[in-house]
């Protein structure tokens, strides 16, 4: 399965910031929208991602002090991006390797969606009924 189908079936809708919201409306914000991550954008460019561990990471190191600064001092510049005609195996690979949980997904620098960890092990985990179902109407047809 290839990342343009996981987003046609999820939506392309990406939740994001500037590097100047502070931490506390970022963290407010992945709070509100009930999400993990949020990619970082200026001037229509992908510039980071900020996850809910960028912001423990920086108030456990900073204190509450933190929370009025840009979000730019945590997030994360060296950005992996997915790309739409990239394979579930190839994402589930990189990430675990990584240690990343989202990714957004960009074609000739234009933002298209982002894919988690979750969404992947979900199609991965569909793909691998399909098969084993197959395999059991197979046997039974004898």
């Amino acid at each position: 399965m290839l990342v343009s189908q996981i987003l046609k079936a999820k939506g392309d809708l990406v939740f994001t910031v500037t590097p100047n919201d502070s931490v506390s409306s970022v963290s407010a914000l992945l709070h509100a929208r009930r999400v993990g991550a949020l990619v970082v954008v200026d001037n229509g460019k992908v510039v980071g991602i900020v996850s809910e561990r960028d912001v423990v990471r920086i108030v456990a190191e900073q204190g509450a002090a933190a929370l009025d600064r840009p979000i730019s001092g945590c997030m994360t510049s060296d950005v992996l991006f997915a790309a739409p005609g990239e394979t579930v195996d190839a994402l589930l690979e990189r990430m675990t390797d990584r240690r990343v949980r989202h990714l957004p997904v960009c074609q000739d620098d234009k933002l298209l969606g982002i894919v988690s960890i979750g969404d992947l092990v979900k199609h991965k985990i569909s793909e691998v009924v399909a098969e084993a179902d197959g395999l059991k109407a197979y046997i039974a047809a004898g």
